[in-house]
């Protein structure tokens, strides 16, 4: 993976990053969200805390493959 970093003086990801980040942990647990993303009007912003992932839709079969993932974690 590429790291992108913001021009934040503190390093903090950019929404790129951030959803490199995620699409990376949802495919450890087999979950791939086809519209996952960018949100580009927020990415414009001047302000990186603005900037948005864009986790777009999922048909069924992932929508309770990402259910039954997060439950568990949380029962941890």
């Amino acid at each position: 993976m590429n790291e992108r970093r913001s021009d934040a003086p503190d390093g903090a990801p950019n929404a790129g990053t951030s959803a490199d980040r995620l699409r990376e942990a949802l495919a450890a647990h087999g979950i791939t969200l086809p519209s996952l993303g960018v949100d580009l009007p927020s990415y414009a912003g001047a302000l990186p805390c603005r900037q948005l992932v864009a986790l777009g839709n999922c048909n069924l079969a992932t929508a309770d493959r990402l259910t039954a993932v997060l439950r568990a974690a949380a029962r941890r």
